[in-house]
């Protein structure tokens, strides 16, 4: 596979305060150079026979890789980020922005910060959506590869000193000042809109225990917390428990095959709250009454 670039996504003659020659030097040589040594990552790449090539070359390589396509990909939401005469986000961002960091300025103090924190050094600055989360985050990208995983970022700020020295010499403050006065917000806002579509990880469902009470952890720790009276018993088999003795404070081991014996023991002693920890793959039944904690039903 053969990877081409992009056209540039913004008017580099129509930004304020960042020249045509920085952007253009920006586009040409730094991601047009991505794209090149990406290409010829990947000519290597298919050309290799990999049970005859050794491991630290193709290890070497899929690194590279990593490298120059996540370069590539970071610096088209670059330009794209570029290009904005609006100056301040729009009121659906600025909603989302106030919901996630507590308010605009917040958010945006955090984000200059930042980035003038990588002065000197290299790295990007990225506003990032998270779908799990359903929230935005604020996060760097060193060496283009170290992002969140399934993170989506909606804008980037290149904080490597090519994207700024044409322009600015070592006075990198004053780049990212010009780049926050040039985001373009609405581009920003449709890439929002687009990343909260994307539906969080599935969660883990497990149809042995779906007819089974669960209650979470925290909820349990709150009830600890609250002195109410909880009895909580580990029942992972024997054989499992003895080889993984570690058990969480408060609670005690039960043999899962005497389980019926243990139970009417346990309910004797009239605690408020009766939890049973036990593991996927044991064939006990659990009586009724008895509830597993969400958190622990694949321990």
């Amino acid at each position: 596979m053969r990877y081409h670039l992009a056209p540039i996504f913004c008017r580099p003659w129509l930004l304020n305060g960042l020249s045509q020659r920085l952007i253009e030097s920006h586009y040409e040589n730094n991601y047009g150079g991505a794209f090149r040594r990406l290409n010829a990552i990947t000519d290597q790449l298919q050309s290799l026979d990999f049970d005859k090539t050794p491991g630290y070359v193709i290890s070497g390589l899929k690194r590279e890789e990593l490298v120059a396509l996540n370069s590539t990909l970071l610096h088209e939401l670059y330009f794209a980020s570029l290009g904005g005469l609006e100056g301040k986000p729009t009121e659906t961002l600025a909603a989302a922005l106030a919901r996630d960091f507590g308010s605009v300025e917040r958010w945006r103090d955090e984000f200059i910060a930042m980035a003038n924190a990588l002065a000197g050094g290299s790295g990007w600055v990225l506003l990032v959506y998270v779908p799990r989360d359903r929230r935005l985050i604020n996060q760097y990208a060193a060496d283009h590869s170290q992002t969140l995983a399934g993170g989506i970022p909606i804008l980037a700020l290149d904080m490597y000193e090519h994207a700024y020295h044409i322009d600015f010499g070592a006075n990198a403050k004053a780049y990212v000042d010009a780049f926050m006065r040039n985001i373009d917000w609405s581009a920003v806002q449709a890439r929002y809109e687009d990343a909260s579509k994307v539906e969080p990880p599935r969660p883990l469902v497990q149809t042995e225990f779906a007819d089974v009470p669960g209650v979470g952890a925290e909820e349990v720790k709150a009830m600890l917390d609250g002195g109410k009276h909880v009895q909580i018993v580990d029942a992972r088999p024997k054989h499992y428990f003895s080889r993984m003795p570690d058990i969480m404070d408060g609670a005690v081991w039960r043999d899962p095959d005497r389980m019926q014996d243990w139970v009417v023991n346990c309910r004797n002693r009239n605690p408020s709250s009766f939890f049973v920890f036990t593991d996927s793959t044991s064939d006990a039944e659990l009586p009724s009454r008895c509830e597993k904690p969400d958190s622990t039903r694949c321990t």
